[in-house]
């Protein structure tokens, strides 16, 4: 069903959480900076340059967003075909969170827009502009998100005692907007002080934090994209290791760690807030699948509490832990999503095969965050309870997955045949990462970790049949006391 045009009014049942702006500035090109030259580490007390003016030229008007007629097609209520979501890319658009459609509810993705002012560094303004320049970095102000929907709206999904826990755990653990307004404005700060040293490079909120999976405990991931010269891409040890010691000169962090992981870290601290980062350089696949992961978040209302159920479920039987040969958070996450898609009635279609043009792997990083704004509303015809699809989801791997014959594809939608490909040979677990189609389940590695992991979905599966209670898989009220507690 094809959703309306966004306006600024505020749903009824309560405003979601926007995609927090992140205040960029023009997008760095090669001319802007070349590794090869020495940086000064120690900024200087002028502060930062101001960046010549970004002039956005606006188009011809364009006409209101059309009614287009729905299809239905393998228990999926989609839009007509001939609707291109790209073609409306540069409408300034607002949105109502939600969407009502008989008995059953369609939630689509917050809006992505600034609550004080206008986003530096995209291609969008107002339709009454017609010119559009950056603000100085001093003039940088992080956004306030709105606070978090209510979650009466899951109770049509939580009639049972099992549901109702699921409701229980994700209400209180949930990342609440005031999490997340912290960590914007240690973002927006970090960035003023980076580009001290490197004046035309953004830093981006990615992960958990942004993509609507989050707890009110998640670290929270960055990304720093920063273009190099034409013949030299930057060395990430090399700007990190610039970074760490400009970090060390900055009083508002502490315990700086640089970790030479495959991807590269810098892992440090807000003083006083406690919150912990971790800074990557130009891993720019993690800002795709970061809203490519919100889409999919707010597609179904049911799909943010199983997804922080089944993480807290896995880190409490220990199975939750890349570093130890277990699951990662992101491949667990890919993994429910699989399942929500390969139900008889699909709770969840493939983006990226209905709007190619939305997830687009070569798509300017400057326009990732707006490239599924105008996907349509997705309504499922499978009405199955929040304990319905948990139990499902254990069975579906206890049961029904191959592991030594199939891969995980989110980006398909479906499983797909394991080939003797380098990427899948002797591999546990295959598990497709959406845009670079890598496995991201490679660090299960040992046969001991691997049978752990499916005698751990056997054995819940098996007790969550018998008793439909949360508590016997996973101790609701000690999960919700160790989240508050970390606070």
């Amino acid at each position: 069903m094809g959703r309306p045009p966004y306006s600024s009014r505020v749903n009824s049942n309560g405003p979601l959480p926007p995609v927090p702006r992140q205040h960029d500035h023009q997008r760095p090109t090669d001319a802007h900076i070349n590794v090869n030259n020495s940086y000064n580490v120690h900024p200087q007390p002028v502060g930062p340059k101001r960046l010549p003016p970004y002039e956005w030229k606006p188009r011809s008007p364009t006409s209101p967003v059309p009614t287009h007629t729905s299809t239905m097609a393998n228990g999926r209520k989609r839009q007509n075909d001939s609707h291109s979501p790209y073609g409306l890319k540069r409408q300034r658009l607002d949105s109502p969170s939600h969407q009502q459609t008989g008995s059953h509810l369609i939630q689509t993705p917050p809006p992505l827009r600034h609550l004080d002012q206008e986003v530096a560094g995209t291609s969008r303004t107002s339709q009454s502009s017609s010119e559009f320049s950056l603000p100085s970095p001093h003039d940088l102000s992080p956004q306030v998100p709105a606070i978090p929907e209510s979650t009466s709206m899951l109770q049509a999904y939580a009639k049972d005692k099992l549901s109702g826990q699921m409701v229980e755990v994700f209400e209180a653990c949930q990342q609440q907007g005031s999490d997340l307004t912290k960590k914007e404005l240690c973002r927006t700060r970090l960035q003023r002080d980076i580009q001290n040293v490197f004046p035309v490079a953004r830093l981006y909120l990615t992960g958990s934090s942004m993509n609507g999976l989050g707890c009110r405990t998640s670290d929270a991931d960055l990304c720093l994209v920063l273009v190099g010269s034409m013949n030299h891409r930057p060395d990430p040890i090399y700007i990190l290791t610039i970074l760490q010691t400009l970090f060390s000169s900055l009083s508002y962090l502490e315990r700086m760690q640089l970790i030479r992981a495959k991807v590269p870290i810098l892992r440090f601290r807000e003083k006083g807030s406690g919150l912990e980062f971790d800074l990557n350089i130009n891993n720019t696949v993690g800002i795709r699948n970061t809203f490519l992961l919100r889409s999919y978040a707010y597609a179904d209302l049911r799909v943010r509490p199983i997804i922080l159920v089944v993480k807290k479920w896995a880190r409490h039987h220990h199975i939750n832990d890349a570093s130890k040969g277990t699951l990662s958070s992101y491949t667990l996450v890919l993994m429910v999503l699989h399942y929500l898609q390969t139900l008889n009635e699909p709770v969840l279609p493939s983006l990226q095969k209905d709007y190619p043009e939305c997830f687009n792997p070569s798509m300017e990083i400057d326009m990732v965050p707006d490239g599924p704004r105008h996907i349509p509303s997705y309504m499922s015809r499978n009405q199955s309870s929040l304990g319905d699809l948990l139990l499902g989801f254990l069975k579906y791997y206890a049961t029904v997955f191959r592991w030594d014959k199939q891969v995980i594809s989110v980006r398909e939608a479906r499983a797909l045949p394991k080939n003797s490909s380098r990427e899948w040979r002797d591999k546990y677990i295959c598990v497709e990462e959406p845009f670079e189609r890598n496995n991201v389940a490679r660090a299960v590695h040992e046969k001991v970790k691997f049978d752990a992991i499916k005698a751990e979905f056997a054995e819940s599966c098996r007790i969550l049949k018998q008793r439909k209670d949360l508590n016997s898989i996973l101790p609701v009220r000690a999960t919700i006391n160790k989240e508050s507690s970390k606070r």
